[in-house]
């Protein structure tokens, strides 16, 4: 279908910028990926980003954590690696133990290649899902003044940093969560709806009007396989939807090493 964002050929014309940025360094860039007890969703992007290093010859070593790992002992070995890299990941989830916003507050600034702390300021290192988004978003001329713009999820990695790009671009959001009454209603006007919660068949084809874009940045397992939060049927409404696998996936992979490289030039 033509309303399918093609991911993959994005990303390749993203990686030919990022490939000229890496020839350009003096020094080969060095990613650390920090894991505890990764489920299956982490270890398919965690293989997804490991190819694309080897691939741009960016070195990245990965750091496998064992479960009872403590908040304390994933801090300090995020301050003793930083000292080594240009870039660090923690990869999210982390177990419920762990506190995660002192582990990601530990992640120097000048090295957080995932944007926590983005607050939607005008910026050319962006958080990789909003990247994603701004990258589609221009590509395929997605309007967002005064749009209403419903986001699944407050979560780090998509639906906190989605609302606070949709509000900079001028969009009306609404934030869908567990406590939402009736989903529906608030759906079915949306003009773009963003997903990211890793829940199969969150989103329906009844729950959205005729020409809705949908991003869908959610990843879970269904039968083995990788699947995101929009049912297929969604796809027969939407005028402009990013299917999963081959949608925002990819995209962020390469915009995680593009943030990597813009890092490095300003350190």
């Amino acid at each position: 279908m033509n309303n399918l964002v093609d991911g993959q050929s994005l990303s390749k014309l993203i990686t030919e910028e990022v490939s000229s940025l890496v020839v350009s360094c003096n020094t080969s860039p060095k990613l650390v990926v920090v894991t505890c007890d990764p489920n299956f969703e982490t270890k398919k992007f965690l293989d997804l980003k490991q190819k694309k290093a080897e691939s741009l010859g960016v070195f990245m070593n990965t750091i496998t954590l064992p479960k009872e790992t403590t908040t304390e002992e994933f801090v300090d070995l995020i301050k003793y690696q930083s000292a080594k890299v240009d870039g660090v990941i923690v990869q999210l989830p982390l177990p419920e133990h762990i506190v995660t916003d002192k582990v990601l507050q530990a992640i120097p600034k000048h090295q957080d290649v995932d944007r926590f702390d983005y607050l939607g300021e005008e910026t050319d290192i962006l958080p990789p899902v909003v990247g994603a988004i701004d990258e589609i978003s221009k590509y395929y001329n997605v309007e967002w003044q005064d749009k209403k713009v419903v986001v699944f999820g407050q979560g780090r990695l998509v639906g906190l940093p989605a609302v606070l790009y949709a509000r900079a671009k001028g969009a009306r959001v609404e934030t869908v969560t567990e406590n939402t009454i009736d989903v529906s209603s608030v759906t079915k006007n949306a003009d773009i709806v963003i997903l990211g919660v890793g829940k199969p068949n969150l989103l329906t084809a009844d729950m959205v009007k005729t020409g809705v874009v949908v991003f869908d940045a959610g990843a879970s397992e269904d039968g083995g396989l990788l699947v995101g939060d929009a049912s297929q049927e969604v796809a027969s409404k939407a005028s402009l939807l990013t299917p999963v696998p081959g949608g925002i996936g990819p995209m962020t992979v390469i915009l995680l090493f593009r943030n990597l490289l813009k890092l490095k030039t300003r350190q």
